[in-house]
């Protein structure tokens, strides 16, 4: 059976960093492009970051620039989301998922979900 799970969430001060990691199961991670994204409580979903399949182009929302990265480890069929100087807002449930990607050029734009989809994991930004 085909599936993502996510891990690495849990509770962090402003400031702080957490590791999230998409693990999928059933299918090789490495011929998709992988998207995180995030839902607060009362908020639009928010698309935060992707790779592309070739691991050549990144995307991240203006709202986590220059702080958050995303990786790949191929050998572990996994995808991580390093979140560092994380801020409050940044609270919400925090979900991977299989995209399909959109260029503008030579730049990586736009992520949209596709086939798989985990099943998230909290972030909780407090002091």
């Amino acid at each position: 059976q085909a599936q993502l799970v996510e891990s690495g969430g849990g509770s962090v001060q402003p400031g702080g960093s957490l590791k999230l990691s998409c693990q999928a199961s059933g299918f090789n991670l490495n011929y998709y492009a992988i998207g995180w994204f995030r839902q607060a409580p009362g908020k639009v979903r928010e698309d935060v970051s992707c790779i592309s399949s070739a691991n050549d182009k990144a995307y991240y929302a203006d709202s986590v620039k220059g702080r958050f990265t995303i990786t790949r480890d191929s050998a572990r069929n996994t995808v991580f989301l390093q979140l560092n100087s994380v801020i409050p807002e940044d609270t919400a449930v925090y979900y991977c998922a299989t995209v399909t990607t959109y260029y503008s050029g030579v730049d990586l734009t736009k992520c949209q979900e596709s086939e798989y989809r985990g099943q998230g994991t909290q972030v909780t930004v407090s002091s």
